[in-house]
């Protein structure tokens, strides 16, 4: 797959006073001593090749004048299900050629290797980005909002079936995008250049951040935000401002940019702008449905229950299909003695349930709230 087109100064170019840092020296790397031809050590067209190998595992596995639904099945129960096929996780992010031969990587390395898998089966599979709860953590003072990557396979007349390797973060409900296979290798890049951050090396990282950007012509902000975490580790934090600045103008609800330059601006002083940032990070957040349940949980736990109500209405509002949302605001009624609304929003979440099991949860609650009444 050929690399992005290289980024003008004039396209890209943004509006903050001083120092006017430009896009192409953000990408020069010069400052964080990085030269010119310093290039990753992964082709793009290494992360989705199929190799020899899994060519042969096709074969033995998957008939190719089977219905496609036919060939995915084969193919799940080849990678999933057999003994002699073990995907064991670990933290690295991979190639679907690497993947497969060692059988380890994360939920993007599995995700990578199935996408290689299936095309070579001869089924029409894509990359998904799926909106799923942020989920973040803290690795070496690094802040990471950890985005989730799944698979959607096209079967013609049966429809589509989606493929995740981390059933734990999936339900049909949250929202999905199709994404180019290139925002999926800037993704697979972005990773890679993580993992040389919190390992120190920081020329290494540069590279595969730059050529996440460049893979999609600038459009791709976690990597313009993890460029600017690698310029503040490095103690330029005008270019960390003005990478962060880019991560704005590819997504200008980049809630790590923004948090991120609200540290900045703290740690420089600049209170006025510091306020300015954080205020947008407040709105977006309590924006978030998924994080409206987070704080309802929380209050709900704290036997704040109208508190709790609040936010589940708000978050209700944005995402009218989660049954857990129901669920809890059911509970929260309960506990506040109201059994009649308690039914009504148990008997919600058992609607919205996705599985038997969940179904059989609610069911028991509202007739243990039944009996009660009795």
């Amino acid at each position: 797959m050929a690399l992005g087109a290289v980024l003008s100064t004039g396209g890209l170019s943004v509006g903050w006073a001083q120092p006017q840092i430009t896009p192409d020296e953000l990408l020069s790397g010069k400052i964080l001593g990085a030269a010119d031809d310093h290039s990753t050590s992964i082709e793009s067209g290494a992360v989705l090749a199929i190799s020899d190998e899994m060519r042969e595992f096709l074969k033995e596995n998957v008939n190719p004048g089977g219905t496609d639904i036919f060939k995915l099945q084969q193919l799940v129960d080849a990678i999933m299900g057999t003994k002699n096929f073990r995907l064991e996780y670990d933290e690295n992010t991979r190639t679907a050629a690497e993947t497969f031969r060692l059988r380890k990587g994360n939920c993007l390395s599995f995700t990578t290797l199935f996408v290689s898998l299936a095309r070579g089966a001869g089924l029409k599979a894509d990359f998904q980005e799926v909106d799923i709860p942020p989920d973040w953590s803290t690795r070496k003072d690094v802040f990471v909002l950890n985005r989730h990557v799944n698979v959607n396979v096209y079967l013609g007349a049966s429809g589509t079936r989606a493929v995740d390797f981390d059933v734990g973060d999936f339900k049909s409900t949250y929202e999905v995008d199709t994404i180019s296979d290139n925002r999926a290798i800037a993704h697979f890049f972005n990773n890679v250049g993580v993992e040389r951050m919190q390992a120190g090396d920081i020329v290494d990282a540069f590279a595969f951040f730059r050529r996440a950007i460049l893979e999609t012509n600038g459009d791709f902000s976690p990597a313009w935000t993890n460029l600017g975490l690698l310029y503040r580790k490095g103690g330029h934090d005008d270019y960390a401002e003005a990478a962060y600045l880019q991560a704005l103008k590819a997504d200008r609800v980049d809630v790590v940019a923004m948090s991120n330059l609200v540290r900045l601006h703290e740690m420089r002083g600049d209170t006025e702008k510091a306020q300015k940032y954080r205020k947008k990070v407040d709105q977006h957040r309590m924006r978030n449905p998924h994080l409206r349940f987070s704080l309802a949980r929380e209050a709900f736990e704290n036997r704040d229950y109208d508190t709790a109500i609040e936010h589940l209405k708000h978050a209700i509002r944005k995402q009218k299909d989660e049954d857990e949302y129901y669920f809890l605001l059911g509970m929260c009624h309960l506990m506040k003695g109201d059994e009649e609304k308690a039914r009504r929003w148990l008997a919600k979440a058992e609607k919205e349930a996705a599985t038997d099991e969940q179904k059989s949860r609610y069911s028991t609650k509202i007739e243990a709230l039944m009996e009660h009444q009795d």
